[in-house]
């Protein structure tokens, strides 16, 4: 899926406009922001990784471990952590393409590196950080 799937709008059987996903995460993102931040400090300070990954999801993921639970805080995303070293190893991002995802990886100090996963696909977004 391209990132520009995930942002534009499609249409369904109906003709209606099919809403991007986005729309319903951004509250959530911005709703988590302080709660990530701390997550992906604390990846980078106990030297698990410099590259940590949030995965957005909806339904039951085995990818990550689970910080922030839908069910749990009454919201549309459920959000895991991870590095980028898990993703290599579970084969997610292709060993070939490690060196293009770290230089398109933005500072993890001003952005969140999330893999958002709906049913028709996944892709990697940055969301800034709220100040």
């Amino acid at each position: 899926m391209e990132p520009e799937e995930l942002l534009n709008e499609e249409r369904n059987s109906e003709g209606k406009k099919k809403e991007s996903p986005l729309v319903s995460l951004e509250p959530d993102l911005k709703l988590f922001n302080e709660s990530i931040r701390e997550v992906a400090v604390e990846i980078m300070v106990e030297g698990l990784s410099n590259y940590p990954i949030f995965i957005a999801h909806q339904h039951e993921l085995k990818l990550g471990e689970l910080i922030l639970d839908r069910k749990d805080l009454h919201t549309e995303w459920s959000i895991n952590a991870s590095t980028m070293e898990e993703f290599l190893e579970r084969g997610v991002i292709k060993a070939v393409l490690k060196e293009r995802f770290i230089s398109s990886y933005k500072n993890p100090h001003e952005f969140m590196c999330v893999f958002v996963v709906v049913p028709e696909g996944a892709n990697f977004i940055y969301y800034p950080y709220l100040k």
